[in-house]
This record gives structure tokens, sequence and C-alpha cells, in this order.
């Protein structure tokens, strides 16, 4: 399984939809995730990169988990998402920064059909508020974007989170720019 993480993690920084050393990926395994662990690069992710922990409940393992495992445990426990990605995005970012209301409606019709809309989410790095926030956009969304922290995709496989997360980017991207001709 870290195998497919590796994938997807080389995927994420050679497009540009993380650095390296930010963002994180996990898979969902009955009550356990395989996420990866804080500080490793998803450009280079091995065996020695992931760890399994319980999704029900905090860990000792938790001290070299990603940051924002709590996120992806709140999203686990509330959603049907057995993978997923979290990017920091940068036009996604942006637009969070840009946006007047707590939802970005792509202007592309990829993106309308979808990803509807993009709710904008708020709640500080690894906290109870930003995984309640989170887990609660991704009920009914398949993406959310942290105001000015970067997205989280869902998907049955990581394939589909990876694929969400690139919609994403690409409707931001493509927000930002008519935003910016209309001028």
């Amino acid at each position: 399984m870290w195998q497919d993480m590796a994938k997807f993690g080389k995927k994420l920084v050679d497009h540009g939809l993380v650095e390296s050393h930010f963002g994180n990926i996990s898979i969902r395994i009955g009550s356990r995730m395989l996420i990866t662990r804080t500080g490793f690069a998803l450009d280079e992710i091995d065996e020695n990169s992931v760890v399994e922990v319980d999704i029900d409940k905090p860990s000792s393992l938790d001290i070299i988990a990603s940051s924002e495992s709590i996120v992806h445990r709140a999203i686990y426990k509330n959603t049907s998402a057995l993978a997923i990605i979290h990017a920091h995005s940068p036009f996604a970012v942006v637009e969070s920064l840009l946006a007047d209301r707590d939802m970005i409606v792509p202007v592309d019709s990829e993106g309308q059909y979808f990803l509807h809309e993009i709710p904008v989410v708020r709640g500080g790095i690894g906290t109870t508020e930003l995984a309640k926030n989170t887990a609660d956009a991704l009920r009914d969304h398949r993406g959310a974007i942290v105001f000015s922290h970067g997205t989280f995709a869902i998907g049955k496989i990581l394939e589909e989170a990876y694929i969400i997360t690139t919609q994403i980017e690409h409707s931001c991207k493509l927000k930002y720019y008519c935003d910016l001709a209309r001028k």
C-alpha cells in the first residue's frame, strides 16, 4: 500500500501541488489508517515514511504520524472516504485568501460538473476545529480548501483523491485568471 502512496506523492510534487515536505496522504484499512509520517518528503515515500494508526483513538505512534492525523481521522469517521490527499496547491490557497464567502464556485465546466462548488473551511493546522470543519464539508463534497493552507480531497482509492486534488487546483487557477482578466 505504501507503494501507491509513493506513486501519488511523487505526482503531487512533480505537478507542483505540494512542496516536497508538506502535505500528507492516507489510506483507510478497516479501523486503521496508513498515513505519511511527519516531515517526510512526499516524492521520496518508502516503507519507513508511513505509519499505521487507529482511526478511532489516538496512539503513541501519533507523535511520528502527520500533524494532520486528527483531520484524517475525523474525515474517515464521518464520510465514506477510503483515501485522503492533503495538498498545498498554490492556486487553491490563493483563491481561499481571495474568497469573500465560504464557497468557491468554479467557472470552468469540468469544475462545475465534478465539484459543483468548493467549500472553504477554517481552523488551525492539526486542530479539532479544523478536523470537525473539514469532515463536515466533506460529507457533501469531494474536496475542500482550508483557508490559507491547502486542500483535502477524498476518494475510494488514492487515484480518485488525486483527481479531485488536481481538479480543485485547475478550477482555482482558471478562476484566478478569469477574475484577473475581468479587472
